[in-house]
Parts: C-alpha cells; structure tokens; sequence
C-alpha cells in the first residue's frame, strides 16, 4: 500500500468522518443564518469525504469497468462545485462515507479459524531406524518423513503423516477429519490421518501421504480455496447504479438544452444521488444484527444476513448440530434370564469404572445418574482397540468388541449379532458383556437427538419454504434411520470433507442459494464453500466458528428458524427502503426539472429519504419474531427419507 492509499484510507475513517460531519454542520448554520466567511466550511467536508470517494469511483470505473453509485455522487459533487453550491456537494459526499461506514462496520471477516486449523499440522514424527540391529525411535520433523517410512505414534500424540498400522491396537480420535464425536478403534492394517489424535496403544504404522498429500494438509487446501473463491459482492446501491449514472445524465442534459438552466440540471444531479439507497442496506442490517445479538445469534457480516434472506437450501452435519455431540446409554439388552438390565448395568459399570475411553465414561456416568451400586474391580485391565477386562468376585467381566470376545473363547450367538447388527444401523456404538466366560448382555450408545429438532426441520421445510439436506459420515442405514426421527428427506451419507464440498457445489450449481450448518473442524470447508455458513457456537470448535458467517452462540438451534426469518424481514426492509426512496427521488426530479428545487433544497428534500430510510431499519431492531422462536412443537409430520 503506497502513501496516497493510506491517506485514503485515514480520511475514510471515522474520526476524519465525524471531523467532516462537525465542519458540514457548521456550514449549515451559517447558510440558515445567512452569515458568509471567506472559505465555506463544507470546503473541509469536500476535501475529507470527497478524495476517496472520488478515488474509489476512478478505481473502479478504470481497472474494475464497474459503475458505481460513488460516480454518480462524484459527478454531482463536481457538478455542484461548478455552480458554486458547496453545501449541496459536501452533503451529498458526506452521506455516501457514512453509508460506506456503517456498511464497513458489518462486514469484518476473521482468519483467525485458518490459522488455528493450521496449527494443528503436527510438526514430528517418531522414525523407527536401525541401529546395531535393534530398531530405536528418532525424532524428526514431519518435512522430513518419506513415503513408506516406517513411524511409532505414542498414546495421547496427534498421528504425523497418512498411513497404515503395521502394529499394535488403538483407538483413534478421527474427528478433526470426519465430525463424529465416538473415537473409532484401530487395529493392523487400518487406516490413520495426519493431524487426528492416537489415544490409547503405542501403533506402528507406515506413511502413505505425506506433505501436501496427506488428510490434514488437503483440508487445510480447502478452507483456503474455498474462501479464495468467494466472489466480492457489489452493494444494492453499486448495482442500480449501473443504469442510475446514465440515466441521470441523461435527464440533467436534456433538462439544461430544453431550459438552459445549468442549476436546474445541477439540482437533478443532486437529487438524483442514492443517498437513501446507499443507507438502506446498512442500516437495517446493523438493526438486524442488534436484534440478532439479542437472542445469541452472531452474524459476522450484512453481506451474510443478507444472503440468509435468499436461501432455499440448508444442510445439516448431523453430531453436535442435529444431536448434541454426547454419547449416552440407549439400549441395556441382557442375554440371559437371570440378568436383569440393573445387574448388567452393573458388571459393565464395575469393568469400565477405571476406563478413560468416553464410552465407559459414558456408562459410569449413566450408571451414577440411574442409582446403581458398584465398587470398584480388584483387577483391571485396558486392552486398546478391542474393550476391557475387570475381576469382580474373582469372577472375569470382560466388556469390548465382537473380536475381543472371540479372542478369550467367548461365544457369540446368531441372537446376539442380530442385535448388534440392528443397534449398528441405528447409527449406535455397542459394546458387548461376558461375566464369568459366558455372554451375559449389550450395551447401546448414541449420540442424542436434539428434542428441537424436528420441529426446526418442519418449520424450515413446511413454514420458511427452504429444502433441508443432511450431510453426514454415518453409513446408509444408519443415516436413514436419523433422517426418519427428524424428518429430512435429503440425505447423503458416508462422506468426508471433500464429499461435503462436492454436495455443496453440486447444489449451488442446481440454482439453489444453500447455507451449510456444522460444528466440526471436518465442516471448515463446505462451511466456507456455501453461500452463508452458521456454526454451533456451544459446541463447535473455535475453527469453525471462525470459518462460518453466522454462530449459534447459545446452541440453540431453533435459532435458525429465527434467524431465517430475522433474514427475511431484513431483505424484505431493504427493498422497501428502497422503493421509498426511489419514489422520493422520483418526485424530487420532477421538481427539479420544473425548477421547483434548487441544489440546497434539493439536498435537503432527498435527505428526507435518507430519515426515513433509518427509521424504517430501526423498526427491526425490536420486531417480535418470538413466534419462530417458540413456536408449538407438537403434530410434526415427518417424511420418508431417501438416501442418496
């Protein structure tokens, strides 16, 4: 930025801006008082409002070919000049900076959440090399790994490169890359992403991806592609102001060659300026954004809000935005007559009360609220990626997979793999239980369904007219059997990141405008591939709430029934502003051309415009729209889903 930007851009600041304001008001005064002084006031108000008015309206006109409302403000400035009417050009540009103001004010962009996604690209690996036949760990810098090197992750380190475990069993927290809160359990030849957390058994693996190839590095790519391609949108003043200018002219010519009256084309000049239309989308934007704010909604820029007026397309993550992102205990099924569902819980309870995996914290905690006495087990034992084993009485619980069961001679009927089958298309995770060597029951978690909504599913569906998507990395089954509690009919399932992206596109191009609603680290990408992206603040990570457009700040998210509708009023404002103060321009004109008006009265008519503009927008600040906030839950019709 050279020395004439940076003087434009502190002369387009608020302090200079009020500077302008204070020497415009004096101008004033003394035109009412009828007091002269050599130099008129306004002159000052010119000279800070005026430049970078002027200088953008050239930048644009000369390396972007756009005509914008600042040349139609610039050439009646000038015009006004011309004839000797200060006040009326001082005016005129002064409006046009504190519209370009509030609009500035509404419209500031983070990339704090790049940077932190970012920051979790590991930066070592562990190197298994031999030295004098043994093999040793040496620690390198993640640049230095090459393919098929051979790397031993740690409990509790974040996994360096893409690869394949050669040894040992884990689990693995994956939900930096896939949303889904449950950590998955790793064994031999299963695959492993950079950037996502190892968190139990030591795992050798081999490195496959590497550098800008690997998971964690191709998301990063996204979010920044994805926020590369976001096109600058012009303001509703620039885009009328295309026929705006030339119309204008038009009139102000061939009024002075019919009347020969250079005040008169003058005076069409100055009414004609969008002095109105420039404030109509800042203002109620920023009334919207208050009244946003009020009910813990954070809508980041007008141009978001703006667009959430024209969606017609919203599609959800499912974990922590759909459901809130916990698992909880949903199904005890004992397998035997003599176990009742307290006397399983409380094997299982007595086998996990030692475990650090989140579904024995699960079930400890389940345990704890539902009242079930255990103590803890004289043994205990961890075994990653496969369940636990406890001594209790001296008799062994056993609690983990399938797998795990077979390995310690733990029989497994038909009944039980058809219950387990059943509670896995449930989109449920399940752990199995032997006390004593013989099976004794299941245990079924999930994550648990917002009791909300479905009521904000249909309301968006059958209220706000918008079509619903769910986007998630569940599988088919699993998928449509979540779509049929909430009553989504879209559904695409078993996706990553890129998948996201895809469905995204594919659905901007299929003419919808689509908001994308997450909470993952995962979500970054379609979050900023939408038109508009809103983030669960409660749950999200910060990432994500950077990278979206709109937060739910309280995670409630019946908030975006609200804040649709919030949006809609705000376009519908805007439009009617608009219209108002084109028909008081419209009958200002007409006056000008019958030389009713001068330059000064004729700005000061059309800032009638401008007042009512603001109040029109300020009405927004206190609507109720309670009623999509709090409507009735009850009699919601839910449709089949079908999966894509």
């Amino acid at each position: 930025m050279n020395k004439f930007e940076k003087l434009m851009g502190f002369l387009e600041g608020l302090k200079m801006t009020i500077v302008g304001g204070i020497f415009l008001l004096i101008s004033l005064i003394l035109l009412i008082t009828n007091t002269t002084l050599p130099i008129d006031p306004a002159w000052v108000t010119i000279v800070i409002c005026g430049l970078p008015l002027l200088y953008l309206a050239l930048s644009r006109l000369v390396y972007e070919h756009w005509v914008s409302s600042a040349l139609l403000i610039c050439i009646a400035m000038v015009a006004s000049l011309m004839i000797g009417e200060i006040f009326a050009a001082g005016e005129v540009v002064f409006i046009m900076a504190l519209g370009a103001l509030l609009e500035d004010y509404t419209v500031r962009k983070s990339k704090q959440g790049l940077r932190d996604l970012i920051n979790l690209k590991p930066q070592t690996g562990r190197l298994l090399i031999k030295e004098n036949g043994d093999i040793v760990e040496k620690e390198i810098k993640v640049q230095e790994i090459k393919k098929e090197d051979k790397l031993r992750v740690l409990p509790g380190e974040v996994i360096p490169v893409d690869g394949i475990i050669i040894s040992g069993d884990t689990s693995v927290d994956q939900s930096v890359m896939t949303g889904e809160s449950l950590p998955l359990d790793k064994t031999v030849n299963d695959e492993v992403y950079a950037g996502t957390l190892n968190l139990y058994g030591a795992i050798d693996i081999i490195s496959t991806k590497i550098g800008k190839d690997s998971s964690l590095e191709k998301l990063i790519r996204m979010v920044k592609e994805a926020d590369e391609k976001q096109a600058p949108t012009q303001r509703i003043a620039d885009k009328w102001a295309t026929w705006l200018v030339p119309v204008a002219l038009a009139i102000a010519i061939i009024t002075y060659i019919l009347t020969w009256n250079i005040e008169r084309a003058v005076t069409i000049l100055v009414v004609f300026c969008p002095c109105a239309l420039i404030l109509a989308t800042p203002t109620a934007i920023m009334a919207a954004i208050g009244q946003a704010t009020k009910h813990g909604v954070l809508i980041k820029s007008g141009e978001a809000l703006e667009k959430m007026g024209n969606v017609n397309s919203i599609a959800f993550d499912k974990t922590g935005t759909l459901t809130y992102g916990n698992l909880e205990v949903s199904d005890i099924i004992p397998l035997k007559e003599n176990i009742s569902k307290k006397i399983l819980l409380k094997y299982v309870t007595i086998s996990e009360v030692k475990s650090e995996h989140p579904i024995g914290k699960a079930i400890v905690k389940y345990s704890k609220n539902e009242s079930i006495n255990y103590t803890q087990p004289e043994e205990f034992k961890m075994i990653p990626g496969k369940g636990v084993s406890a001594v209790y009485n001296n008799k062994k619980i056993l609690s983990g997979t399938i797998k795990f069961m077979e390995e310690n001679n733990i029989t497994i009927n038909s009944e039980s793999i058809e219950k387990l089958d059943l509670l896995r298309n449930e989109g449920k995770a399940s752990i199995v239980v032997s006390y004593d060597n013989e099976l004794v029951g299941i245990i079924g978690l999930s994550d648990v369904l917002r009791e909300t909504a479905p009521y904000v599913v249909n309301t968006l569906i059958n209220d706000l007219d918008t079509d619903v998507e769910l986007l998630t990395g569940d599988n088919h089954k699993a998928a449509n059997y979540f779509a049929s509690k909430v009553g989504i009919t879209n559904i695409y399932s078993e996706l990553l990141p890129e998948n996201k992206v895809e469905i995204i596109e594919q659905l901007k191009c299929d003419k919808k405008t689509v908001c994308m609603v997450g909470d993952g680290i995962n979500d970054a990408p379609a979050l900023k591939t939408a038109d508009v992206s809103v983030a669960m603040g409660g749950m999200g990570s910060d990432i994500v709430i950077d990278a979206a457009d709109i937060a739910l700040l309280g995670d409630d998210i019946e908030n975006l029934t609200y804040l649709k509708k919030l949006s809609n009023a705000t376009l519908f404002t805007i439009h009617l502003s608009i219209t108002i103060s084109m028909i008081i321009n419209a009958v200002a004109i007409v006056c000008s051309v019958l030389g009713l008006l001068d330059p000064i009265s004729g700005a000061l008519v059309h800032n009638i415009g401008s007042c009512a503009v603001v109040m029109l927008a300020a009405s927004l600040y206190d609507r109720d729209f309670s009623d999509y906030a709090h409507k009735s839950k009850d009699n919601i019709t839910i449709k089949k889903p079908i999966t894509n």
